[in-house]
């Protein structure tokens, strides 16, 4: 029986508020700042990239619905720090 463990949360190159430059997938070649960090699933969300499409079903709180753009993470070895928000 395989039991299943918890990701530990690593020590990362980057934290919030850093200004990085992506440097594989879709958004390759674009900077932008970070918006959050998951250490434990290790990525970053960056303001302005990797947007992805969100449908919202009407509710009480959003009556309207609609489609909406969020930003998605990026794993942490896809970016690069470039200006760190303490030096």
């Amino acid at each position: 029986m395989a039991t299943k463990t918890k990701a530990q949360p690593v020590k990362l190159h980057v934290k919030t508020g850093d200004t990085v430059l992506v440097i594989a997938g879709d958004e390759r070649g674009k900077t932008g700042v970070i918006k959050s960090v998951n250490r434990s699933t290790q990525r970053v969300i960056v303001e302005g990239l990797n947007l992805v499409t969100k449908h919202n079903k009407p509710s009480a709180k959003n009556p309207q619905g609609g489609i909406t753009k969020i930003e998605a993470p990026i794993h942490v070895s896809n970016v690069k720090a470039v200006e760190s928000k303490n030096a």
